[in-house]
Parts: structure tokens; sequence; C-alpha cells
């Protein structure tokens, strides 16, 4: 599962700079006057909050729109009855249920997140950790968008992260003994980045993307409460480690 994530949009306006990319920098800038400044740096987002983001799609993968977090498809009546059941989307069922099936086959995007946050169990007890990639700022995590209108003519474009098995490391932390296996958001590298967006690929090469992340590429660390009534909120502090005394584990390297 991915409910929870940091993202900067900021960031993203920087990584258009760095490639060059002047016009794409320019309109990530405009679009970023909409929000808020607790908006520009997601340092914790819930997906049940339905946060605004930015996601790239497969119509113009260089530019990205806004969207909301928790998809509803075309034909749904109504968005509060179905986007919290739709923030994840598992990878081997996309093309076959109905909230995700159109959007597997034609609308798939790229969400640009800095990490995750995952909850361990032990002892009857929770405990958060963060999840980044060892080497990037930023990371890909694969995506279905939608556009939906409601009945009163409101258009909203939505998005759902998707999911794959766990790879070792989110093995050991993702051990909820309440679900069936331990899952994390689909990771993409540079070049299946391109083929998740390609309109090229029918839905068995799409299924060939959707593999646990490579051992190692990951990193991950305790940090304070991000639910209940002690959670540190969206503050730049929602991802600095901070170790429990119960937990006999080695952070970053994991168990």
């Amino acid at each position: 599962m991915c409910y929870d994530i940091k993202t900067s949009l900021e960031k993203q306006l920087r990584m258009a700079l760095l490639g060059g990319n002047k016009a794409e920098a320019d309109e990530i800038a405009d679009k970023l006057k909409i929000f808020s400044k607790d908006e520009v740096n997601l340092y914790h987002a819930s997906g049940f909050d339905h946060p605004t983001m930015f996601i790239y799609t497969q119509d113009e993968p260089q530019k990205p729109i806004i969207a909301t977090w928790g998809l509803v498809p075309e034909w749904s009546t109504q968005k509060e009855t179905i986007w919290n059941k739709t923030l994840n989307a598992r990878g081997e069922t996309i093309f076959e249920k109905p909230s995700f099936k159109d959007s597997a086959a034609s609308k798939r995007c790229l969400i640009y997140l800095e990490g995750f946050y995952e909850h361990h169990h032990k002892n009857g007890k929770t405990y958060p950790y963060f999840i980044k990639h060892k080497e990037k700022e930023l990371f890909a995590v694969a995506g279905l968008w939608s556009e939906w209108q409601s009945e009163l003519g409101e258009v909203l474009k939505t998005f759902s992260i998707v999911t794959t098995k766990a790879n070792e490391l989110m093995a050991e932390i993702h051990n909820n003994p309440k679900l069936a296996e331990p899952r994390m958001p689909l990771i993409l590298h540079e070049e299946a980045e391109e083929k998740w967006l390609s309109e090229e690929l029918g839905q068995d090469a799409i299924e060939k993307l959707i593999q646990p992340t490579k051992d190692g590429e990951l990193i991950a660390h305790t940090v304070a409460p991000i639910k209940g009534s002690k959670a540190s909120g969206n503050v730049p502090e929602a991802s600095l480690e901070l170790r429990y005394a119960e937990l006999e584990v080695k952070q970053l390297g994991l168990f």
C-alpha cells in the first residue's frame, strides 16, 4: 500500500530547470501559484486527505497537470463514495477492476515523490518508517488517472498510485498481519517511465513493468508518529529519523 507520501512541488520545478526545459519550468512555476504555502511542500501527505499534486500523463509527458489523489472513474456518480477506495491500484489487477481498467489502457501517469511512509508491526504496536531512494532526490511511481465530471458540471482530474509486491526491504517493514501480503508503490526507473507512458504498449508489455524495486535501491528509517493525536503533521520534521529503543533493528540497512 501507499497512503502516505512526501513530495515537493518546488523540487519538481528545480528538476525541470536542471533539465534545461525552460518552457516546462515556466509552466510549473505558473501552476505553483494556485497552491498555498502549505501545499507546495508536502512533508507528509495522507491520501485520505485527497491532496492536490502534479502528475505527468501520456498526453503531454513533459508538462504536468494538477490532479487530486483518489481516482474517480468517469462513470462514477459521486466522488465521495469511491475515492477513498482508489488511492492505490493493485498492479496485478488494474486491467480487470472496473475502477481502473479504462485508465490502465489509456490513462497512465507518473507521480514524483521524495519518499513514502509505511508502518511496521511488532508486539502489538506499530512503528512508522520513512522510505526513500538511495540515490535519487525524486523518483517516479506509476499511476493511473481519470477525468471526471459531476452532474453539476464540476470537472476533476484524479489519480491512483499503482502498487506491486514488496521487495525484501518492504516485506520486512510492511508486515501488517491483517494483509494477505506486503506491498509497495510501483517505482519506475527511467526506461520504464517512458514505457509506462507509451501509447504503443499493450497490456502484456505494461504488466511486465509491474515488478518490485530491486533490493538495495531503497533505504528506510523510523520516524515520529504520522497518525493519531501525536502525529507531527505536514512539517519538515515529519521525515526525520526517530529511533525506538524497543526496535532492535539496523536503521537504513534494516533488519
